[in-house]
């Protein structure tokens, strides 16, 4: 037998933070729990694509699988990309604070068994989490309903955080992100059938 000690680690962000998540899953902590999910389909990767290259890199970082750090929260969630003013964050974490972001954006998709699960935790948990951080604005792209909601003005803490202004789009209408200061071209945003 060894002279070492077991150690009981019994906080989540410890195990999170040494997690490993196997093949193709990616994994977020959301309000203390460890959510896995799949890998995102061609639709969802187009859509963080139009959008990232639609913002202005002069001025912002928009980054793909960049983690982010909840104030006061027990969360760490990985949006679909996550936009920096140049000089806001000096990259030395793996977290990056979420007052430093200037935007979120999440793809809604089909990351389990059922779509629906995507869409309530981009509709709901992640809109209060973001909200609670702090984040100016937080948009949600949904294929399947075709719209964008943009989500301003976060205000609370906690779950009862939440955005003061909401602004629907259905794909194809602009979408004014006056936080970066252009209007999001959505005309060739792809679609995908309700029941995929």
């Amino acid at each position: 037998m060894s002279g070492a000690k077991a150690r009981l680690v019994t906080d989540i962000r410890e195990i999170f933070a040494t997690l490993e998540a196997p093949g193709e899953l990616r994994a977020e902590l959301l309000r203390g729990e460890i959510v896995m999910t799949g890998g995102p389909d061609w639709v969802h990767n187009m859509i963080v694509t139009r959008v990232r290259d639609q913002v202005p890199q002069n001025r912002w970082y928009p980054m793909q699988t960049q983690d982010i750090a909840i104030p006061g929260e027990v969360s760490e969630p990985q949006p679909d990309l996550v936009v920096i003013e140049h000089g806001a964050f000096d990259g030395r974490s793996r977290l990056v604070p979420a007052p430093a972001t200037t935007l979120l954006l999440e793809v809604v998709s089909r990351l389990e068994v059922v779509s629906r699960t995507s869409k309530h935790r981009d509709h709901v948990t992640k809109r209060s989490i973001y909200a609670a951080g702090q984040v100016p604005a937080y948009l949600i792209v949904d294929p399947y309903a075709a719209t964008c909601v943009l989500l301003t003005e976060p205000r609370g803490s906690g779950e009862a955080a939440d955005y003061r202004t909401e602004r629907t789009s259905e794909f194809g209408e602009p979408v004014p992100i006056g936080a970066l200061g252009v209007e999001l071209d959505t005309w060739e945003f792809g679609t995908l059938p309700a029941g995929s």
